[in-house]
Formats: structure tokens, C-alpha cells, sequence
């Protein structure tokens, strides 16, 4: 899993795996879902990042496991 973060773009991606992306999908307005060929979901784009976490700070990304 890859997470990458553009300023320039103000997008977020979430990779979840190197499979081949056969399709995408506008799921709401600026989430996109990358699909492999078993439709399985092996990407997610966040665009206006800026405006979704206003208070975001890039050099410091948190995540949790369950």
C-alpha cells in the first residue's frame, strides 16, 4: 500500500496494490475509485484536499490498524 500526497495538485492517492487499473469511477465529487479487471477497488483520489482537511499538516500523516 502507497500513499501519496501532491501540494501542487491538492490530491491525495491511496494505492492499494500494483495491479492493473482497468477502469475508474467518480464515486461523489473529487473521490475517484480505480478498479483492477476483477473490479476490485486497488485505488482511491481524493482532489481539494485542501478544502476537505483544512487543517491538515502533510508532514505528519497518521494512520491506525485495528
Amino acid at each position: 500500500m502507497r500513499l501519496h500526497v501532491d501540494k501542487e495538485a491538492d490530491a491525495l492517492y491511496l494505492r492499494l496494490d500494483d495491479s492493473k487499473i482497468i477502469e475508474s469511477e467518480e464515486v461523489s465529487p473529487g473521490v475517484v475509485l480505480d478498479f483492477n479487471e476483477r473490479n476490485q477497488v486497488v485505488g482511491i483520489e481524493m482532489l481539494n484536499l485542501s478544502q476537505r482537511t483544512p487543517k491538515l499538516d502533510l508532514r505528519e500523516l497518521q494512520y491506525q490498524t485495528a
